[in-house]
């Protein structure tokens, strides 16, 4: 691989460490401290502290799941293995961890529904998460589609040279 690959590289998995460490601030700190706020100033709705916990504890898991993916597959990018099997395994962890993110936002906006605890505005956050989710699901899916392509291709042109 180039220099100029390898540094690009190099500078996305710099980028995905720190958005790994975020994402862990978030599941230790962040997030504990809004839920706990959010209970003792609406009392009525302090029953949703521990669910509301364990669904974003899980949508971050799933975050973090992508982002371990991301790495793996930008490590074979580096060895010249993208072609490779292996890089199905990641690419599928990717799609099924957004697709357990999308169960996670459909079931919070259910619990949110059930308790009388959402507004509006919850209600759009969720739609429009939803439909990210969807969409990134989608993308993902096309992408799959042309490394296998791509991957087959590859196998061709071995054959013949």
């Amino acid at each position: 691989m180039s220099g100029r690959g390898e540094a690009m590289i190099q500078a996305t998995k710099v980028l995905i460490g720190l958005l790994f460490s975020a994402v862990v601030a978030c599941q230790l700190w962040v997030v504990p401290q809004i839920a706990s706020a959010f209970a003792l100033l609406t009392p009525e709705f302090a029953a949703l502290e521990t669910p509301g916990l364990l669904m974003v504890g899980a949508l971050l898991l799933c975050v973090q799941a992508v982002l371990v993916c991301v790495w793996r597959l930008l490590s074979l990018a580096a060895r010249e293995a993208i072609f490779d099997d292996a890089a199905f395994r990641w690419v599928d962890a990717i799609i099924v961890s957004i697709v357990v993110a999308g169960i996670l936002i459909i079931s919070g906006m259910i619990l949110i529904e059930r308790a009388q605890a959402g507004s509006p505005f919850i209600a759009l956050v969720g739609v429009i998460a939803l439909i990210v989710v969807v969409g990134l699901a989608l993308v993902v899916g096309v992408m799959r589609r042309l490394l296998r392509q791509a991957t087959q291709l590859r196998r061709e042109m071995a054959e013949v040279v």
